[in-house]
């Protein structure tokens, strides 16, 4: 991996109008990458040990978080796509050497993300009590998963918080602080879960105060490096007074309300085809909830990946250098497919051991190892369709992807989820899904070489 100086000197390159060559371009993605990669992968430890602790409190304790865990992604979500819509202008203007342009995005950032995120907590804290009856969850559950809804809600501000700073630093070309603290929070969530959970014995709601403090600490520390440390970010090198600028608030609304109406309308889906499983019952409802959270240490290089190439991208597209652009977006693109072809033979081959990590329960196990293996086929264009995202993300291209994205999840998974899953039951849940991911790979890849992302932004 190239060290931190040489991975600053080629981002200048590419601001700078520099040529490089497929050698500094490889060597720059894999840089990114893999810091980023690391905080996906630990991001994904800590839900999977989450998983792995509750499931030692029985079937019923993680169908009760896998009941409401889809709607605790969207509000996550949420604030994710707040972040975007700053943090792309932000790279925008960093990859035009306007450093002053770029902190001022950031300081409107802060502002207005803090306003949406504190918005959030108190909607999330109004629905926490009807949430579980609404997704059809049983009054045996339905308990715990009202108290672990409420608990997250106050997590919002500061998820904001930390998506917001580490955004804008990924934006910079720092890959490595973001995965620092990403490492961090997952240490700091299996102690804090682990002294909630058996030392507090406070079962489903000592799972949530663990996440929530764990994600204080990581949070606080992120913003401390963005708005004091960071070279580029740091807010102190400012003189001029603070002036509230409107046409930084409608770019990040242009760029951001795509990719939350996506995220809401995706969460929805997601919250729907939790409603399809939860009549299969608790056993199916925790399977499922186990097996997506496995895959989610397939797929998350490809997010890892995806973050390098919406910077890589990004920059380029502020420095004018449209070339770049598309060779940065076709070598991301392929590699994120690369590597999550080798993660899905992993997962196919090891689906017992990675369900069986996650819980005792024997039919669980069974049923969450067969999702598995139907998935692990479409794990090379899962990443298509992750890191061409990521590649439209970058050039601000966010309204047709996020049509793609919603058209792809309503019109064929869900439809194919509810013809399939009466007769099959959790397995044509996830044959479904695999069948989704691979139409949803082939759009995006199509819209990858027609090249009309970029002519977005000449």
């Amino acid at each position: 991996m190239l060290n931190i100086n040489k991975s600053e000197a080629l981002l200048a390159s590419i601001r700078n109008g520099e040529t490089l060559t497929q050698r500094d371009k490889l060597s720059l993605i894999i840089s990114l990458s893999l810091p980023s990669m690391l905080a996906q992968i630990t991001s994904v430890l800590m839900f999977y040990i989450d998983a792995a602790m509750v499931g030692r409190l029985g079937a019923q304790a993680s169908a009760s978080i896998g009941l409401v865990e889809s709607t605790t992604w969207l509000f996550g979500s949420i604030t994710n796509a707040a972040s975007l819509g700053f943090s792309v202008q932000i790279a925008h203007s960093i990859g035009a050497n306007d450093f002053a342009r770029a902190r001022r995005l950031f300081r409107h950032g802060l502002i207005a993300t803090t306003v949406l995120s504190v918005a959030l907590c108190l909607g999330v804290m109004l629905i926490s009590h009807p949430l579980p009856y609404w997704l059809g969850g049983k009054t045996d559950i339905a308990g715990d998963a009202s108290l672990y809804v409420m608990i997250f809600s106050f997590a919002l501000p500061f998820m904001q918080l930390s998506n917001l700073c580490n955004a804008a630093l990924k934006s910079s070309g720092d890959m490595r602080i973001p995965s620092i603290v990403s490492v961090m929070m997952c240490v700091l969530d299996v102690m804090f879960n682990y002294f909630f959970i058996f030392i507090c014995r406070l079962g489903v709601a000592g799972a949530a105060l663990g996440t929530l403090s764990a994600i204080i600490a990581s949070s606080s520390l992120s913003a401390y490096i963005a708005i004091f440390r960071n070279k580029i970010l740091r807010l102190k090198q400012d003189t001029k007074a603070f002036q509230w600028i409107n046409d930084y608030i409608r770019n990040a609304l242009k760029i951001a309300s795509p990719m939350a109406m996506q995220s809401i309308l995706m969460g929805g889906a997601q919250i729907v085809s939790t409603i399809i499983v939860a009549p299969l019952g608790n056993f199916a409802i925790a399977a499922n909830t186990f097996a997506i959270t496995a895959e989610s240490l397939c797929y998350m290089p490809g997010y890892g990946i995806g973050d390098a190439a919406t910077t890589l991208v990004g920059q380029s597209n502020g420095a004018g250098r449209y070339d770049v652009c598309k060779s940065f977006a076709r070598m991301t693109v392929f590699l994120g497919m690369a590597v999550m072809a080798v993660m899905g033979l992993i997962m196919y081959i090891f689906a017992p051991e990675m369900i069986g990590m996650l819980t005792p329960v024997e039919e669980i196990r069974q049923l969450g190892s067969t999702a598995l293996r139907i998935e692990a086929f479409a794990e090379p264009m899962f990443a298509a369709s992750i890191v061409a995202y990521s590649v439209c993300v970058g050039a601000g291209d966010t309204f047709k992807p996020a049509l793609m994205n919603l058209g792809s999840i309503w019109a064929v998974r869900l439809t194919l989820a509810a013809l399939l899953a009466p007769r099959y039951g959790l397995p044509g849940v996830w044959m479904a899904m695999a069948i989704e991911l691979t139409f949803r790979g082939t759009i995006f890849l199509i819209r990858l070489f027609n090249g009309k992302w970029i002519k977005l932004n000449k």
